[in-house]
Formats: structure tokens, C-alpha cells, sequence
């Protein structure tokens, strides 16, 4: 198993959120102990079934447990939102640590779920990070597959197709039908398809309507099932003093590559380098791993995008506590000239007068290169600019 970028504290009752095949269960099973654990796992049919019906026996079981047991795991808790009332009173009466895991904050967050106001802290895993990978990390196969762990148990190009076409099939009978999150599913599943194909842009909701068969109102809550599925997030329009200048619709990516490609229908197609596609997947990957690490390292950070009535475009704006606004534009190429960035050079100095911001292009560039008072950096080595922790992590 990889080692993950995420640390826990072990002694602290804890929410682990994250979709569908990052391995949360595998991860828990390598930080708790065996023999100091209380599974109870919701994904198998006769334990859910159990205690949907009788979610107050988890009072007796827990009372009853051994001293040995430091830890009470249950996976996928918000199959059964009742039983966090009982885990409520639990941490209240006991000495026991609760780790609850979950897919989906959709029914917790809308059914006025017991969300132990504050009691649990809150962490987040996604598909691996290139740091998790380490020297196994492949930039093309990254970009084509995607990182969910059980792509990196496949070797062969046919066989991690049929794994991402079953998972996103998987996804929607699981996640949304089974749960009932949606009416009718064939309108998802063409939603489904539609947002992979506008990855990464600017949502126009009232043309992926028409593109779908419904109204705007059903897709904004087809995006937002998404969020609350951890399936993906919004990139919102940085908001300043430029905001006359700014477009005000969001951004919306999906939390995996391989995830688009398979949803949009494009698993059979090779991404070449110097294309279009290439380069927005390219872009893609990189918004994933500023999102992973900020989330991993817990730094608080907020992101968005520029984007100028003359079209112009920072791709991404980070405000960071206490520091200089931060500035990246992404490029694919191997190559970066001064040509290329011209107009971000131009728009972050006028961004500068008003913001003090900091200016940095990440590209495959191996060489650091300054242009005005823009630094370009490799990717990797500017991601490690960025958040100087994954420095010190042993993965």
C-alpha cells in the first residue's frame, strides 16, 4: 500500500469523507489496530439492515465492549444518520473513540443528521496525490487513467477501462439510485456525461439544461449531489476590486481525470501531448493536487479563477492566510517562453497595484525561469514550493 498524505490524531473522535474507491477503509485498518477495533461495516447488506432497524443497540454493544477496544469504527455512516445520536451520548458516557467513515454528506447534511457539533474532527481522502506515489508516478498514465488506488492494481489498457466504466455504473446505482437521491435516472446519467464534457469551464446551466432534457433548477441540484457525493467541486470567480472586470458563473471539476474521461467516452482515445485535450488535462491534474494538499495539510486556503470581459484568465487564484495572494497559471508545454505568458504577466501586475500577489507559471519545464516578476517553475517543484510539508512527509 501506498503511504497516504493525511494524518490523523489518533486520540480525537474523527469524520474520514471521501467517494467511493479511495481505499478509506484500507487507510483506517493501517492506522487503527486490529485488536483495538470495533468494525461495523454499513456496506454489508445484513449489518445495515440490523441496525436500520434497532440503531439504539450500538448503546449496548459499545457499553459492552471490552477495554482492550480503544476504537469504534463504522464505515459508511451515512447509510444510517440515526446512529450518530447514539454515538453522540456514547462519546458523552464513555471513553471510547469514534471514526466514522462516509461517501456521501448528502444525507447527513439534509436530514438533519446529529453531526456532533464539533466533537469529531472532520478529514477529507481522494484519489492518490503524485507525492503518495512517489517514484511509481507516471505523469501520461495519471492524466489518462486518473489516480484512484485500484488503478494502479491493473496493468493492462483494457482492464483499467472496464474499472472506471464500472465505476462511474457503480456510482450511479449505488450512490445516487439506491439512495435515492434522484427520480428518475436516465436524465442524471446524460447530466452525468454533459458535466464531464464541460470539466473544467465555465457552467452555463441553462445550456446544459437543453443538452439534458430538464431545467435549470434539476441541474443545479445534479451539480450540488455531486459536491455532496465528494464526486467533484466548484471553482468559484475570485471576488476583489477587479470584480467589474470578472466573470461571475463557476468552474466545476470533477475530484479524478480518469473519472471525465470515462464518463465523457473518451477512455479509448490517447491523450498527445501539444493538444488541446492534453493540455486541459493537464490543467485538471494540477487544480487536483492544490486541492489534495490543501486539504491534507489543512492550510485554508481558498481557490478560484480570474477570468476578465477580454477573456484574459488566471487559472488559479489562491488566498492564503497571512501571505501574498498567489497567482498560477499551468501550461503543459516543456518549453515555457515569455511569449506564452504574456498576458498573465500583464494582468497580475495590474493585479498586483491592488493586491500585492505573487506570480508563478507550473509547466513541464524542467529549468526555473523569471520573467518580469513571474517565476516558472516545474510543476512538482512548485507544488513543493506551495506546500513545503509534502518536504517533510516519509511517503
Amino acid at each position: 500500500m501506498y503511504k497516504r498524505l493525511i494524518r490523523f490524531n489518533h486520540n480525537h473522535n474523527l469524520f474520514l469523507f471521501g467517494p467511493r474507491g479511495v481505499e478509506k477503509s484500507t487507510l483506517l485498518k493501517n492506522n487503527f489496530k486490529k485488536e483495538e477495533s470495533y468494525w461495523i461495516d454499513l456496506l454489508d447488506p445484513e449489518i445495515e439492515g440490523e441496525y436500520s432497524r434497532e440503531p439504539g443497540q450500538l448503546l449496548s454493544i459499545v457499553r459492552g465492549l471490552h477495554s482492550e477496544i480503544k476504537y469504534v469504527i463504522i464505515d459508511e455512516v451515512q447509510k444510517i444518520p440515526k446512529l450518530l445520536d447514539a454515538v453522540h451520548k456514547l462519546i458523552e458516557e464513555t471513553d471510547k473513540v469514534f471514526i466514522l467513515t462516509g461517501s456521501s454528506a448528502r444525507k447527513l447534511k439534509y436530514g438533519c443528521a446529529n453531526l456532533l457539533a464539533g466533537r469529531a474532527f472532520v478529514y477529507h481522502l481522494y484519489p492518490f496525490s503524485c507525492f503518495e506515489l512517489g517514484n511509481h508516478f507516471d505523469l501520461q498514465q495519471a492524466l489518462e487513467w486518473g489516480t484512484l488506488p485500484k488503478i494502479f492494481t491493473l496493468s493492462e489498457p483494457e482492464t483499467k477501462r472496464a474499472f472506471l466504466r464500472s465505476y462511474s455504473d457503480t456510482y450511479l446505482k449505488e450512490e445516487v439510485w439506491n439512495e435515492h437521491l434522484i427520480r428518475k435516472l436516465e436524465p442524471f446519467r446524460r447530466f452525468l456525461e454533459v458535466a464531464a464534457q464541460c470539466n473544467g469551464k465555465i457552467i452555463n446551466v441553462s445550456n446544459i439544461a437543453k443538452d439534458v432534457g430538464v431545467d435549470s433548477k434539476t441541474v443545479k441540484e445534479y451539480f450540488s449531489i455531486l459536491e455532496d457525493t465528494l464526486l467533484g467541486f466548484f471553482l468559484e470567480p475570485f471576488h476583489s476590486s477587479f470584480r467589474k472586470r470578472l466573470s461571475k458563473s463557476p468552474k466545476f471539476y470533477f475530484i479524478d481525470s480518469g473519472i471525465v474521461r470515462s464518463l465523457s467516452r473518451m477512455l479509448s482515445v490517447s491523450l498527445i501531448p501539444k493538444t488541446s485535450a492534453y493540455g486541459e488535462t493537464f490543467e485538471h491534474f494540477i487544480l487536483l493536487e492544490f486541492f489534495k494538499l490543501n486539504s491534507y495539510f489543512q492550510q485554508d486556503y481558498r481557490f478560484s479563477y480570474l477570468m476578465t470581459q477580454e477573456d484574459v484568465e488566471i487559472d488559479l487564484v489562491v488566498e492564503r492566510p497571512e501571505k501574498k495572494l498567489l497567482c498560477v497559471e499551468i501550461k503543459s508545454t516543456d518549453h515555457i517562453k515569455e511569449s506564452d505568458i504574456s498576458s498573465f504577466i500583464k494582468i497580475t501586475r495590474d493585479l498586483n497595484e491592488i493586491n500585492k500577489c505573487e506570480a508563478i507559471v507550473l509547466s513541464q519545464d524542467t529549468d526555473v525561469k523569471k520573467y518580469d516578476h513571474v517565476t516558472c517553475y516545474h510543476w512538482k517543484d512548485g507544488l513543493a514550493k506551495c506546500f513545503p510539508e509534502v518536504q517533510q512527509c516519509n511517503v
